[in-house]
């Protein structure tokens, strides 16, 4: 099975080696067929602790790192400040 990946904006990196990572989706409401936006937090393992709050990164999915962290961040994909 494929690993999933999701792109996200970094509201968080004042642990050590982890970054919080919201993705944002959107999805039409299956009654009221109105567009609903829906923020989801993933705690992601920055190794080399380069992502800062602001920037746009990748995350791929990988082997549990700690009780929370199940992400890894690939690449920085936009600079936040």
């Amino acid at each position: 099975m494929p690993k999933k990946v999701y792109s996200g904006k970094v509201v968080s990196d004042k642990m050590d080696k982890t970054v919080v990572v919201a993705v944002t989706r959107t999805f039409q409401h299956p009654l009221y067929k109105k567009t609903v936006k829906k923020i989801t937090k993933f705690k992601a393992h920055d190794e080399a602790n380069k992502c800062k709050a602001g920037d746009t990164v990748q995350i791929i999915e990988c082997r549990p790192v700690s009780k929370d962290k199940r992400w890894e961040v690939i690449k920085i994909m936009e600079s936040g400040v």
